[in-house]
């Protein structure tokens, strides 16, 4: 019987009651894990009131449907969950560096770290930070206002971050589950693990998973219908149609996770036999329900980088991107390949020679259009006047960690080779040898291109090249030795291992992970010195790095409508060729009143209801799950009785705002490509002349 106030939830569930009952060194870092986030969260809850930032932060930032700061809430959500997933990732390393016969973890201590581990980077890091980038990015490049559906929006950025805080909480209140980022059962069915870990995992992926999906349709949306004039698909940046691809992924490929973990839960909850081992159940249909959205997963995440690395690799090289047609048309067999390959995750477990040599055959055949990229990216920069800033220096750490990577996908994509690696780490170092230079230096670039846009001031650029070298140089140490591991023999998720010869490359692997720990420091380091410093790293006029695309065309930050007049859309690279011709920064011919909607707490209750929701179905606090869900329903449905859901700027308020930016552009002086890094960039760049912005594909 549970109890019926606090459900399966008792003192045994904390950490600090585990630790202070049975005190060893594996149960002290758990309790001292839990400790680190209620600490910082007092610490957020103590400095927001001392502050009095309370008001603003509600009325700004939680409550507003404006695409740009949903797009940096996400990006924080992201970085806050980035620590977490590296921490975790350090004290793997450093138990394996001393797992010779033995360690400081327990073994379900260890396979908690690389459940939570995975789950984290895939689910609240990568996802939340792709999803940041594009809601910020994505409108200003075609010339809208906002997203197609702003307030879904929102309350997409809720779910997600619903998710990110029941993970969080498993750290405080209970435990994760042990059975790895995929859950497979029967494992983690209520025989082999009756606690709570598989429910935090079923839950946050299940509430995050439906908001990745709303995003998806919201991105989808936006771009079929929400173009400048003039912007046809063929005129898009590069970055639009990777989104365009990603966003398909996300509405296609979701859904099948979500159903996936549902069914899951039928089994916990109500002895269902989906995925059991008898009364009809086959673990097998769980299996190709998750690959067959996790394998979508791995482009759905890389596809946007790969968009990111397009917008990069032009502007600092002072070229247009070299092949966009075939850009375009690799992107799109990107992802279309990917729902065709999500077998080649189960080689080793007894398909037929047949059904193995097809799905070898699509996961070798997606490697083609991967290398049209590659090739498209090394001749844009050939001949390019080429600066070596933080972007670039993650672009070239890109290219060659992650042909390294793509090359071992091609191995793997034998059923033979794959047969006699799958389980050792070689697999673990060709996963985090695509993940992290195509995904995670993607977004860092990205971060560091677009964060003078979002805030007005340029990033600091020393402690950005110290943070970029650090992750290239880490990530090498730490990962490439696996593939020697693997290769040995030394099988994956291991906690301790017995042979004496692995131990060296245990201590590269913990000396690289180390390095990822100082990159991470740096970065942080790098935010406090530019907020510190942001008068002498001020850009407000809009165009720090000679941009492109129209979102550098506008000031920075942008101002809630994003454009004064919506932009008419001529040529492919439209912002440079305003530039070259002299259309840039001229006042339109006349202002109109813009409608934009009006802000909303439907996304923060959604939020708050959800994590109660999720947290009740845990520990199985039924009357908790009943009035949190009716809670959620009644504001969603409340929400719909609201009919003043827009406001109106007036035309002269535009037109002030915007002639004192253009006052200030026709004042200001203007920078070459040499001194983008200079205190003199306040965000103009030199207009180039036609010819050279323009060169022929």
């Amino acid at each position: 019987m549970t109890d019926p106030i606090f459900g399966r939830l008792d003192l045994s569930s904390f950490a600090f009651v585990r630790a202070f009952d049975n005190p060893t060194v594996s149960e002290l870092i758990g309790a001292g894990a839990a400790m680190a986030v209620v600490l910082g969260g007092l610490a957020v809850l103590v400095i927001l009131t001392w502050f009095r930032l309370w008001a603003p932060l509600l009325r700004v930032w939680l409550t507003s449907v404006d695409h740009k700061r949903i797009g940096i809430m996400y990006c924080v959500l992201a970085l806050v969950m980035l620590t977490r997933g590296v921490i975790e990732g350090v004290l793997m390393r450093t138990q394996q560096a001393f797992g010779l016969h033995g360690g400081f973890l327990t073994p379900d201590h260890f396979s908690e770290l690389f459940s939570t581990h995975g789950t984290i980077m895939i689910f609240f890091v990568a996802m939340p930070f792709i999803a940041g980038v594009i809601n910020y990015v994505l409108p200003l490049q075609i010339g809208a206002r906002d997203m197609a559906f702003p307030v879904m929006n929102q309350i997409s950025l809720g779910l997600t971050a619903t998710g990110a805080a029941l993970v969080m909480l498993s750290l405080v209140v209970g435990e994760f589950s042990t059975g790895g980022w995929a859950n497979y059962p029967p494992y983690t069915g209520a025989d082999f693990q009756p606690g709570p870990g598989p429910d935090y995992w079923i839950w946050s992926i299940v509430l995050a998973g439906i908001g990745t999906t709303l995003s998806g349709i919201n991105f989808a949306v936006t771009i079929y219908k929400g173009r400048a004039p003039g912007m046809s698909f063929l005129r898009m940046p590069i970055f639009c149609w990777t989104v365009i691809c990603a966003s398909i992924i996300m509405i296609f490929a979701l859904p099948p996770l979500t159903v996936a973990a549902l069914m899951l839960a039928a089994d916990r909850y109500l002895d269902f036999h989906f995925f059991t081992n008898d009364l009809g159940g086959n673990m097998m249909n769980y299996v190709n329900l998750f690959w067959l959205f996790g394998h979508p997963e791995v482009y759905l995440l890389i596809i946007p980088c790969y968009g990111m690395f397009s917008e990069i690799v032009p502007t600092f090289s002072g070229k247009r991107i070299y092949g966009y047609m075939s850009m375009v048309y690799a992107t799109m067999a990107i992802a279309v390949l990917s729902f065709c390959v999500w077998l080649h995750h189960f080689f080793t477990m007894g398909q037929s020679a047949n059904v193995n040599a097809a799905f070898g055959i699509a996961s070798m055949a997606i490697a083609i259009p991967t290398g049209v990229k590659i090739y498209n990216w090394v001749a844009t920069i050939f001949r390019g006047r080429i600066r070596m800033t933080v972007p670039m220096i993650y672009v070239v750490g890109f290219f060659y960690l992650f042909t390294v990577g793509g090359l071992t996908g091609v191995m793997l994509a034998n059923p033979v080779i794959s047969y006699q690696v799958h389980n050792t780490l070689f697999l673990v170092a060709h996963f985090h040898n695509v993940i992290i230079p195509g995904v995670l230096f993607g977004l860092l670039a990205a971060y560091h291109y677009w964060f003078p846009k979002a805030f007005g001031f340029r990033l600091h650029e020393g402690w950005g090249r110290r943070a970029a070298l650090l992750w290239i140089a880490g990530f090498s140490f730490t990962f490439l030795p696996l593939y020697w591991l693997g290769l040995q023999g030394m099988p994956r998720r291991s906690v301790t291992f017995s042979d004496p010869s692995f131990q060296p490359f245990m201590w590269l692997a913990f000396f690289g992970a180390a390095l990822i720990l100082s990159a991470l420091t740096c970065i942080c380091i790098q935010l406090w010195v530019s907020i510190r410093q942001r008068d002498r790293l001020a850009a407000p006029l809009g165009d720090p790095w000679n941009g492109r695309s129209l979102e550098w065309s506008i000031p920075s930050p942008p101002p809630a409508y994003n454009f004064a007049v919506i932009p008419q859309v001529t040529q492919r690279d439209e912002f440079t060729d305003a530039k070259a011709t002299g259309r840039a920064y001229a006042e339109p011919e006349a202002y109109e009143d813009i409608e934009m909607p009006n802000n909303t707490a439907i996304g923060l209750i959604v939020c708050v209801c959800a994590t109660a929701l999720g947290l009740a179905l845990v520990f199985w606090i039924w009357w908790l799950a009943a009035l949190s869900f009716c809670a959620m329903v009644a504001a969603l449905i409340g929400r719909t009785f609201h009919t003043e859901t827009t406001h109106i700027i007036p035309a002269a308020e535009i037109a002030a705002d915007h002639r004192a930016w253009l006052a200030r552009v026709g004042v200001a002086g203007a920078v070459n490509r040499l001194d983008e890094t200079h205190e003199r960039n306040a965000g103009l760049a030199i207009p180039e002349r036609p010819a050279r912005a323009e060169p022929a594909e």
